[in-house]
């Protein structure tokens, strides 16, 4: 009986692991977003993601940002699993963008888990003081 009661629970466990990681995926990764000057600074953590599996798309309203990731290998009995294999996150942006820059393309850089992405605000500029 102890038996059958403990390989119920180890399946149990497991159950609430894959509950749990569908939850995290909707709700990761974290974001901040904040004015710098006359860019708008969006920073989300996103460790155990590659820099090649990280897409973003910009659009008049939203950056998109998605990623994908291979579960690692375990030779043991996994008992929990919560980080997200795969992240899809719809910013809303609060201001305009400028898009009609000279730079054809924005660039994002990834750095120890973080993604940092920093959007030029349409009609703010900057005042060079001589």
């Amino acid at each position: 009986m102890s038996l059958l009661l403990e390989r119920l629970s180890k399946g149990f466990m497991k159950d609430i692991g894959a509950r749990s990681r569908e939850v995290y995926e909707l709700l990761l990764p974290a974001v901040d977003m904040y004015e710098d000057g006359s860019e708008l600074v969006i920073v989300m953590d996103m460790p155990g993601f590659e820099k090649e599996k990280i897409k973003t798309r910009l659009s008049e309203h939203y950056l998109v940002v998605s990623a994908r990731r291979e579960p690692g290998e375990i030779d043991g009995m996994i008992y929990w699993e919560q980080r997200p294999l795969h992240v899809r996150k719809r910013i809303a942006l609060p201001v305009k963008i400028e898009t009609d820059s000279e730079d054809e393309t924005l660039v994002a850089k990834y750095d120890n888990g973080v993604l940092t992405v920093r959007l030029p605000i349409k009609g703010v500029g900057k005042v060079k003081v001589e």
